[in-house]
């Protein structure tokens, strides 16, 4: 394409931004450092929910001010990323994936100016900021979706995924994914699987991933490509250090058999990987539930999920000899640029870990230990260092359980709790008298103590945060490993028995962890239900 077409296809975007009230003006590239850490991407990371993190203005909806205020907190604790869940406008207000403007802060959490204020901040005390943007789909309150379904004449039309006959055989996670536009489907309020089927041959038949309320782009037309690389520029450009990419595997449908993860999918994701990290020191990580390990190669997104392994991180902190067996073979094979966890916002991958494991604050540590100390970039769900149990944990098939206010005080009330108001968005914690930011800090033995030492043990050592995988056994219920890096070289030994058990220690071995231990021997005793770190000599 010539300039001159070029120059004419960009002005008629940005006209179609004008009739359809959002920004699609083009975004020139803007590189440039944003000051942090070397390696700083290989630090420990906490995913925020804005929302359920602190209020700043009483209205009892957490908010960018309020995470702000909070930043000494994650400092302290030893955080070095924050991966904000959705903080653009959306039409759900909570959730955050329907997206309706990608391009402006959800006014609920406050302004570009705290947008901008927040990565200042940040970046003060050392500490990076990616968010979740969503590429496969938009709200149905997007206002192009709207134009598109009132006028089938309108230009936006073709942003989006039509079919008039889609066709049998079709079923994403028990759902049939297209729904006719005439019906509202959007105001269905039971299970989106119980809508009345469609009736084939109606012109207004779109797909949608996830539901009728946030429909899919078609992200075949290069217009609607363009417009995702320029907000993803327009937020780089205000020193935003990465992404965190929603859904990729799902970028690009071609059948009903052939749906997930397809090739034109992958091809995609690389090249908006190629996008965020043209900016020096950016990091991305993509959810791919599919096939993580493929999608953290450095060839495709660089950084992946690691689904799956945080279930049997969980299964081995219980007690299950198989499923530690399966987390060691696990590190042994993962690509370092692979994102761990033990679960997140989504009840798929588990209620919050203090309900899956009963309150076992021993077994908590062990599960803990199994990511922090490995390869990869760990990241914390937010309450998750202080054991913030759920609001209900018995209710499995939705996800508000996992995303209650963050517990700062007893009574998560008043100038130093969650908020002022005297109804928060949602309902508190239910184990906050003691499971609080404040009760936690001042006990020496807390939850929050043992993550905040094993964060700094990670950040002080090379080895812990950059080194190999090596020399690993698993003896019945006893998993020893060494992090090696140059000439530093780390034991790691974690009993996941209900018994002491011994180890034998190379020579001119010093204990880093716990830091009251007795100094090592030839063979050492773990307690039951215990973590030892030691540093090895050089050989």
């Amino acid at each position: 394409m010539n300039a001159k077409k070029l120059l004419t296809g960009l002005a008629w975007l940005a006209s179609l931004g004008a009739q359809a009230q959002i920004d699609t003006q083009p975004v020139p590239a803007e590189p440039r450092s944003s000051g942090l850490p070397a390696h700083w991407q290989q630090g420990v990371f906490m995913e925020v929910f804005v929302r359920g993190y602190q209020d700043s203005d009483g209205d009892g909806i957490g908010d960018l001010r309020g995470l702000i205020r909070r930043l000494d907190y994650l400092k302290k604790l030893g955080i070095g990323g924050l991966w904000l869940m959705p903080v653009t406008a959306s039409s759900d207000h909570d959730h955050g994936y329907a997206t309706t403007d990608y391009r402006n802060i959800e006014p609920q959490y406050g302004t570009l100016a705290d947008f901008d204020e927040l990565i200042r901040e940040a970046h003060k005390r050392g500490i990076g900021i990616v968010m979740d943007y969503v590429i496969n789909h938009a709200s149905w309150q997007f206002p192009p979706f709207q134009q598109a379904v009132a006028d089938r004449s309108s230009p936006w039309r073709s942003w989006f995924v039509w079919n008039t006959h889609p066709g049998p055989g079709w079923d994403i996670w028990g759902k049939y994914p297209w729904y006719d536009a005439a019906a509202k489907p959007w105001d269905w309020t039971g299970e989106w699987k119980d809508l009345p089927p469609i009736q084939p041959g109606s012109p207004d038949i779109f797909f949608g991933t996830f539901g009728p309320h946030m429909p899919d782009f078609n992200l075949r037309n290069p217009d609607v490509v363009r417009y995702h690389e320029d907000s993803l520029r327009f937020w780089l450009n205000r020193g935003l250090d990465g992404y965190r990419l929603d859904a990729v595997p799902h970028l690009i449908e071609n059948n009903a058999r052939d749906w997930n993860d397809q090739p034109e999918s992958r091809v995609l994701t690389k090249r908006f990987q190629d996008l965020i990290k043209s900016y020096p020191g950016r990091y991305v990580v993509c959810e791919a539930t599919a096939e993580p390990i493929a999608y953290g190669e450095p060839g495709l997104c660089s950084g992946a999920f690691a689904f799956n392994l945080n279930y049997d991180i969980v299964k081995a902190a219980k007690g299950d000899a198989e499923a530690l067996q399966r987390v060691a073979a696990y590190y042994r094979s993962m690509s370092p640029t692979m994102a761990t966890f033990l679960h997140n916002h989504d009840i798929f991958t588990g209620q919050r870990l203090w309900d899956q494991l009963h309150g076992d604050e021993a077994r908590y540590r062990l599960a803990a230990a199994s990511y922090l100390l490995l390869p990869g970039t760990p990241f914390v769900y937010y309450g998750e260092e202080i054991g913030l149990a759920g609001i209900d944990g018995k209710d499995a098939q939705d996800d508000a359980p996992l995303r209650a206010p963050m517990s700062w005080t007893p009574s998560n009330r008043g100038p130093d709790g969650f908020t002022t108001s005297a109804k928060p968005f949602r309902p508190l914690s239910l184990n906050r008298s003691r499971h609080n930011a404040q009760t936690q800090a001042r006990d020496t033995g807390s939850l929050f103590n043992f993550y905040r030492e094993l964060i700094a043990l990670r950040r002080a050592s090379p080895a812990l945060t950059l080194g190999r995988y090596d020399a690993d056994r698993v003896d019945g219920q006893v998993w020893t490993f060494q992090r090696v890096h140059g000439r530093e070289r780390v034991l790691v030994a974690i009993n996941h028995g209900d018994t002491p058990a011994t180890i034998d220690l190379p020579a001119a071995a010093r204990t880093l962890h716990p830091k009251n231990a007795v100094a090592p021997r030839a063979r050492a005793t773990l307690p039951p239900l215990s973590l030892r770190v030691y540093r090895l000599e050089p050989r």
